[in-house]
């Protein structure tokens, strides 16, 4: 399996946005609990996180094939796959919980890391609710696609069970656990 420095190291060479740097860091850490707490590969779930959007900064047109063909010359087609199938409009087939769960925690995690920016007490605090009603305000962090959000949901109850509410949590949870490295303190 791919070493997880050498994922940084790569991310850190294509992605030059710290911003998007941070993301894929979140995105990692979410995706590593998921896994853990189904007892899933936490090393394999958390390089989808970290590589998802590797080639976005440099090659947006091409997003996210270079990533994707990076990782398939490397032998990691579950990686490769997951990472393809990220959005729903590309109309990669959902295979595996891999897959499933990178869309059920991609845009959430930035539009929470959203919420959690605008209020003054950041991820402190922060409940499912709020992210909820926030996610009804079409204008607040209007680059999050509301359906890919909708259907990452629905898919990953639909595998594991829970609600809408307790994935919420659970993101809200590990945020707020890293916080000061996310720049949410």
């Amino acid at each position: 399996m791919l070493a997880r420095d050498e994922a940084w190291t790569l991310l850190c060479q294509w992605t030059p946005s710290e911003k998007l740097r941070t993301h894929a860091r979140a995105v990692e850490l979410v995706m590593r609990d998921l896994a853990a707490r189904l007892q899933e590969d936490v090393a394999l779930f958390g390089l989808a996180g970290l590589l998802h959007d590797a080639d976005y900064d440099t090659w947006p047109g091409e997003h996210p094939k270079r990533i994707v063909a990076w990782l398939n010359e490397r032998g990691e087609g579950d990686l490769a796959h997951a990472i393809s199938a990220h959005y729903t409009r590309w109309n990669v087939p959902y295979d595996h919980l891999l897959d499933k769960a990178l869309l059920a925690s991609d845009e959430i995690t930035g539009f929470v890391m959203a919420c959690a920016l605008v209020r003054p007490t950041r991820t402190e605090g922060l409940e499912p609710k709020s992210v909820k009603k926030k996610l009804k305000d079409k204008a607040f962090a209007a680059g999050v696609d509301r359906y890919e959000v909708a259907e990452g949901f629905r898919m990953l109850m639909e595998a594991v069970g829970g609600s809408e509410d307790e994935h919420l949590a659970r993101i809200i949870a590990v945020l707020h656990e890293n916080r000061a490295e996310l720049g949410l303190a």
